[in-house]
């Protein structure tokens, strides 16, 4: 399962509007090896295929592959607004911590034992 809320989908349509998204795209999340922590998150609009995993509503959509998906799974997909920055955050409960710019993690031993 992954989650998103509302504020987050209100500046996603946005963001797919934006970009003159078909009803066929979405934001890809996926998870790469990579970042100061060992995994990181990258984020595109991408056209869904048929292995993906559809999560949000129509306009609000987010794609994750299915190998992304064992390290997202209970994520949630939110939108912050700071001083230092506003984006799109993931909140995962499979990090077993997560570096200070927020975009890579490591995981929990469980996730990356499947990878």
């Amino acid at each position: 399962m992954f989650h998103i809320t509302q504020i987050a989908a209100v500046h996603l349509r946005a963001l797919l509007e934006e970009k003159a998204a078909t009803h066929d795209q979405g934001l890809r999340l996926a998870v790469e090896r990579g970042g100061c922590a060992g995994m990181q998150y990258n984020m595109d609009i991408a056209t869904r295929t048929d292995t993906d995993s559809v999560f949000g509503e129509t306009g609000a959509t987010v794609l994750i592959d299915a190998e992304s998906h064992a390290f997202l799974d209970g994520s949630t997909l939110d939108y912050v607004d700071e001083l230092t920055g506003s984006g799109f955050k993931i909140i995962n409960p499979r990090a077993a911590r997560s570096c200070g710019c927020g975009t890579s993690f490591e995981p929990e031993p469980e996730a990356a034992a499947t990878h």
